[in-house]
């Protein structure tokens, strides 16, 4: 059972979480614990069977399954508790939880809370895809549980819908459940992989990539069959000609979705009710004494970099138990179309000047990005190639002309 008081409690057993608990152990804070709804830590990557993790934090490649168990021994040798299948249910008052755990129900009060609670994609029944719901459809999370943790039959043939690094996943993922791929299909005008990702995938994927072509500007509107997926119908979005691709299994990859129902509940601010909790650069929330970090933020970036995001957040946090000080003015930071999210999104009165990650929605060619307040440039940067669901870096020197008494500071492509 968790204890009913601790200094600082993590909530979610993923890179982020586990991470942020080496650091704060390193950093003398040892009244920790992290509360984890799965049966086992790790996060996302123990169910990831291929190779990619590790890179930016632990400095080697490494499969996912062995990146989590890595985490795990690490997080063991230190003496941190991890209270598995356990899960925080709401909040009591300001700075104590109600969770249920395998011994029942409790409360627990902390100082300091980081949620690190992840990300999930949207299911095909949120994307509107219509048709009925026969066995054979996959979110990538669901697939990788179905071939990684039980170990169960997929298919025969099977198609990906998205474009982007997480669909690499899912076709090595079917590699090894011996399921051939028939096509990516992206409702985008090309597929999202870059350079450093598209290199090596032409040659680890030689033969799929011949044999399995990536259908771009494509749109799966109808999935046939009643008791198992007999096809997807997909529509050309320019010519709204449809075709038929016969095959047993569908995989939906990205469009990600903060599990933010935690935060939203605690009365955290969050861009959209579809986003992420609001942080400033030191990963503060809105609420006092509440941190956040990881995918949580703003959907999927690469388990190593969620790793980095909760070492820095966990130094936050140390800061936190040591003045108790919270920023009390913070101007928002928006984005406007074609742009997805920025993060940090909030600047706070003593916010650092930090790299800041954005998105696109959207392909542009020698975009002008400008940062503006009340119609005043702070900051405006040529990029030379937008590229959809992939993020990039923004200098944070502009931060320095922020008006606390203006309104929200808004980044979209310029004229």
């Amino acid at each position: 059972m968790p204890p009913n008081h601790t200094d600082v409690l993590i909530v979610g057993a993923g890179p982020a979480g586990l991470s942020a608990a080496l650091e704060l152990k390193r950093l003398g804070i040892h009244d920790l614990l992290i509360a984890e709804r799965e049966p086992e830590a790790g996060g996302i990557p123990r169910m990831c069977g291929h190779t990619g993790f590790g890179v930016r934090d632990l400095q080697r490649v490494m499969t996912g399954p062995a990146y989590a168990r890595r985490y795990r021994a690490l997080a063991k040798s230190a003496g941190i508790n991890i209270f598995t299948s356990t899960t925080i249910t709401g909040w009591s008052d300001e700075n104590r939880v109600s969770f249920t755990s395998p011994d029942g129900p409790g409360e627990m009060r902390a100082k300091a809370i980081l949620l690190s609670t992840g990300v999930r994609e949207r299911p095909r029944s949120a994307r509107l895809v219509p048709g009925y719901r026969p066995q054979g459809v996959f979110t990538t999370g669901s697939l990788q549980r179905f071939v990684f943790e039980h170990h169960l039959a997929i298919g025969k043939r099977a198609v990906i819908v998205g474009a982007e690094i997480v669909s690499l996943s899912v076709v090595l993922t079917l590699m090894h459940a011996g399921v051939r791929v028939l096509n990516m299909i992206t409702e985008l005008p090309r597929h999202q992989f870059y350079p450093p990702i598209f290199l090596p995938a032409k040659i680890l994927f030689a033969d799929f990539l011949a044999g399995a072509p990536i259908l771009t500007n494509r749109r799966v509107t109808d999935i046939l069959g009643r008791e198992r997926v007999e096809g997807v119908e997909i529509t050309d979005l320019h010519s709204g000609k449809t075709e038929l691709i016969e095959c047993d299994s569908v995989v939906f990859t990205g469009d990600w979705i903060p599990e933010n129902e935690l935060a939203r509940t605690g009365n955290v601010e969050t861009g959209k009710p579809s986003l992420g909790p609001q942080v400033d650069s030191f990963f503060r929330t809105s609420r006092p004494g509440v941190f956040a970090a990881g995918n949580l933020l703003r959907g999927v970036e690469t388990a190593d970099w969620a790793a980095q995001e909760g070492r820095s957040a966990a130094r936050s946090v140390a800061r936190f138990l040591e003045n108790a000080e919270w920023p009390a003015t913070r101007v928002e930071v928006r984005v406007e179309a074609p742009l997805a999210w920025i993060c940090p999104n909030v600047i706070a009165s003593d916010s650092r000047v930090a790299p800041f990650r954005f998105r696109s929605h959207e392909f542009r060619d020698n975009a002008i990005l400008q940062l503006r307040q009340d119609g005043r440039v702070l900051y405006q940067k040529r990029f030379h190639r937008l590229i959809a669901n992939v993020s990039l870096n923004l200098n944070g020197d502009w931060i320095r002309q922020v008006e606390f008494s203006g309104g929200p500071v808004i980044l979209g492509v310029g004229p």
